[in-house]
């Protein structure tokens, strides 16, 4: 009886502890809260951007002969500017080293030029208050840490991890699709329980302004994932349909907007396996800025000009990737197609899974091996284009 009673008092206290602890930090959040100056734009994502365009501007356009420099200084800040000019233009086309450079000069312009520190990196992203945070914020903290220890796998662990790449009902839908929504975020978020250091802050804030400078928006660390493929503006209303709507009948908008019917700038999906995500919890906020990554995302290797009589283009990326972009008023919207080649890691026995695989498999490499004329055939994201590489 005496155990079962210290038993008992310990579980108690241990509860009481719990709540004790919980109400403790939710108060430090609420102060912490407090404490961030909403008014204060010093520090805001809008300011600090404006602010490294400005400097990168100066820094590509400035005249070095006109500042009395002496032969060797000259040429190594030659080399510098040149280089610069260089990363620019080829972080545009997807260069991962280009883009690397170009993200420690803004990390460096932030932390010893515009006087960015632990106190104040905060009001760019509310990193001490998780219930500031959006969706948005929350992944891009988890695809970060995630990346520092499995690199360009970071998506695909994630994915593995909580089991994300299934099927799964959500409210307004009838069947199961596939889709990853803010409320499955959140829970990762919070169960990952980060500790961010001052470097790990002032980087993702690095990422989130390079983005939006540079990058491609919101699919910009995610493109450079190990996936198969990824898409935006490829589903939901167009922004013409919008306006046109609300010109006429207004009770028709009103029905759109209580359904949650996502516009195409909300639109962004994942290839991964062979099945095609729904990324329910990322946008590109405007059709403006879907429009900015479609025109840029294709532009390797100068393949022409993406116009209204020439409706889209056809290219490949600079890690080979191929891309497809259209354009109205060919589309209904702005819309591009990243297809991704990982012909390293694409094995028969990875991608031949059903029961009797082994005679499957066989079968197959004796046809190749004969030189037999093959005929693949299956539905879109059946992975035909992985199976013929698999063959090599």
């Amino acid at each position: 009886m005496n155990l079962i009673n210290i038993v008992l008092i310990l579980a108690v206290l241990a509860l009481a502890g719990f709540f004790i602890m919980k109400n403790l930090k939710k108060k430090q959040d609420a102060k912490v809260e407090e404490e961030i100056n909403v008014d204060d734009k010093t520090y805001t994502l809008e300011t600090m951007t404006a602010f490294v365009k400005k400097r990168l501007d100066e820094i590509t356009k400035i005249n070095l002969y006109d500042i009395g420099l002496s032969e060797e200084e000259l040429k190594r800040r030659k080399n510098k500017k040149y280089e610069l000019k260089k990363a620019l233009k080829g972080c545009t086309y997807g260069d991962v080293n280009d883009k690397k450079y170009i993200k420690e000069l803004i990390y460096d312009l932030l932390a010893k030029e515009y006087g960015v520190t632990e106190l104040n990196v905060s009001k760019a992203i509310s990193f001490d208050v998780p219930s500031l945070l959006t969706s948005q914020d929350k992944f891009e903290i988890i695809l970060y840490m995630y990346k520092q220890e499995f690199g360009y796998e970071a998506l695909s662990e994630i994915m593995k991890k909580y089991d994300l790449a299934r099927l799964k009902y959500v409210s307004g839908e009838a069947k199961p699709c596939y889709v990853i929504t803010s409320e499955e975020i959140d829970e990762i978020y919070e169960k990952e329980n980060f500790m961010l250091t001052f470097q790990d802050k002032l980087s993702i804030v690095v990422q989130r302004i390079y983005q939006h400078y540079k990058g491609y928006s919101s699919i910009d660390e995610i493109r450079d994932m190990n996936i198969d493929g990824i898409s935006g503006g490829v589903s939901g209303l167009p922004e013409s349909f919008l306006s046109q709507v609300a010109q006429g009948d207004g009770d028709y908008i009103d029905q759109i907007m209580e359904h949650k019917v996502p516009r195409a700038c909300d639109s962004i999906w994942i290839m991964f396996q062979g099945k095609s995500i729904r990324l329910a919890f990322l946008s590109f906020g405007s059709e403006a800025e879907l429009k900015r990554v479609c025109q840029n995302i294709y532009k390797y290797n100068n393949p022409g000009q993406l116009s209204d009589t020439n409706g889209f283009k056809i290219n490949e990326m600079k890690d080979g990737s191929r891309v497809v972009v259209v354009r109205p008023s060919m589309s209904e919207t702005w819309a591009f197609f990243v297809r991704k080649f990982d012909v390293k890691r694409a094995t028969l026995e990875q991608i031949v899974r059903f029961p009797g695989k082994e005679d499957a498999i066989d079968l197959l490499k004796y046809l190749v091996k004969g030189a037999r004329i093959i005929s693949l055939t299956g539905e879109q994201g059946c992975r035909k284009n992985n199976n013929a590489y698999g063959y090599d």
